[in-house]
C-alpha cells in the first residue's frame, strides 16, 4: 500500500488527465501516444477522424500495466465498421482498482468531407469511481476529431475530447478534463513513419510526443518514441500476419519504472461493406 500511494502522489499530474482520457493499444503506447493520426482499430480511442479512413471491418483488445502495479492496469476494446457511407465506431475502456477507477464506453460515427478530410464524432459515458466514503460520478461526454491528407505520406491530425467541459464535482467547480490534441505524421520510403504531436489539457502543460516506426523486414515493425510533461520514454515492436496484428511494448518513467503492453487487432479481409 505505501508503493502505491508513493505512486499516487507522483501520478498526481496523470489522474487528472485520466479522469478525460486514457492512452490505448500497445502500438500507440509504443510511439509515446503521438498516435492522433494513427488509421487503425484504436482511433477510436485516440482521433475518431481518423476512422474515416478505415475501410474494412476491425477491432482490438488491449492490455497495460502500469508501473507494474495490479492497481493501475487499463484494459480497452475498440471495434469499427465501415458502411455504404461512413463508418461507425464502438469502444470501452477500464482503468484502475477498488479505490481508483475510471470508465469510459462509447459509440461514435465517421465519414469523409472531401477527398482527403475526415470528421468523426463521439458520445462516451463516462465514470470516475472512488473509494466507498466519496462515491462515484458518471456523465456523457463527447469527443470531435479531424484527419487531413495534405500529401500521400504526411497527415494532420486534431482531436478533442469532453467538448463540454461536464461536470466532476459541485465543489470547486471540478470537471473533468478537457483533452486537446494536434499532430502530424510523414510517411518516408513506405518504411519509416515519423510522428509529431502536442496534447494539453486547460489546466496542465503542453505534452509533446515524437516517435518513429520503422518496418525492419516484411510484417515486422520497431517502434520508438519520447514524451515530456513527465518525461517518458517507450518502445515496442509489432508483427502483422495477413489479417491479424500483434503489438508488445513498455513505457518507462524516470521515477516510477515500467510500463508494458500489448494488444490484438484482427481486420477482416474483405471489400468495404456496403449498408443493408
Amino acid at each position: 500500500m505505501r508503493i502505491v500511494l508513493l505512486v499516487l502522489i507522483f501520478l498526481s499530474p496523470i489522474l487528472a488527465i485520466s479522469q478525460g482520457w486514457i492512452p490505448i493499444g500497445s502500438r500507440s503506447n509504443s510511439l509515446a501516444n503521438a498516435s492522433v493520426t494513427l488509421v487503425d482499430a484504436w482511433s477510436y480511442h485516440h482521433n475518431p477522424g481518423a476512422l474515416g479512413e478505415i475501410t474494412q471491418p476491425t477491432v482490438g483488445i488491449s492490455y497495460e500495466n502500469r508501473f507494474l502495479l495490479k492497481e493501475f492496469q487499463s484494459q480497452g476494446i475498440a471495434y469499427a465498421h465501415p458502411l455504404k457511407y461512413g463508418v461507425i465506431s464502438v469502444g470501452a475502456q477500464l482503468y484502475g482498482y477498488k479505490l481508483f477507477r475510471t470508465q469510459r464506453v462509447g459509440v461514435g460515427y465517421s465519414l469523409p468531407l472531401t477527398k482527403r478530410l475526415f470528421a468523426g464524432v463521439q458520445l462516451n459515458y463516462q465514470g470516475l469511481q472512488l473509494n466507498a466514503n466519496y462515491g462515484n460520478k458518471n456523465t456523457v461526454t463527447g469527443e470531435f476529431g479531424l484527419q487531413a491528407l495534405l500529401t500521400d505520406n504526411w497527415k494532420l491530425g486534431f482531436s478533442v475530447l469532453n467538448i463540454g467541459a461536464s461536470k466532476l464535482n459541485s465543489y470547486q467547480n471540478e470537471r473533468f478534463s478537457t483533452h486537446f490534441r494536434l499532430g502530424m505524421s510523414y510517411l518516408l520510403a513506405e518504411k519509416v513513419l515519423f510522428l509529431l504531436e502536442g496534447s494539453k489539457t486547460i489546466v496542465d502543460k503542453i505534452r509533446i510526443k515524437g516517435a518513429i516506426e520503422y518496418q525492419a523486414v516484411k510484417n515486422f515493425f520497431i517502434r520508438a518514441g519520447i514524451a515530456s510533461a513527465p518525461l517518458e520514454f517507450s518502445f515496442g515492436f509489432g508483427y502483422k500476419w495477413k489479417i491479424i496484428s500483434f503489438d508488445i511494448g513498455s513505457s518507462y518513467h524516470q521515477v516510477l519504472g515500467w510500463s508494458p503492453n500489448i494488444s490484438l487487432t484482427y481486420t477482416a479481409n474483405k471489400k468495404k461493406v456496403d449498408a443493408e
